[in-house]
């Protein structure tokens, strides 16, 4: 099913940090379970898709995600 694919949930993963420019972890990885079925499966390729892409940091102090992208 489309909407359950490592990209459809890096999409919706950057547009809330784009909104909130920084988010902690947790918080994060809840939101990709309410929002896409098996979010907790795809949370971690998401969110390394996004790295890889240059468009988030891990900030290990806060333990949160930083947007940094375009």
């Amino acid at each position: 099913h489309p909407d359950c694919t490592v990209v459809n949930l890096s999409l919706k993963l950057m547009v809330r940090l784009k909104e909130r420019r920084l988010e902690d972890y947790d918080s994060l990885r809840m939101f990709a379970r309410k929002v896409v079925a098996g979010g907790d499966a795809l949370f971690l390729p998401s969110l390394n898709l996004l790295y890889l892409l240059g468009l988030v940091e891990y900030r290990p102090k806060t333990d949160g995600l930083e947007y940094t992208g375009l």
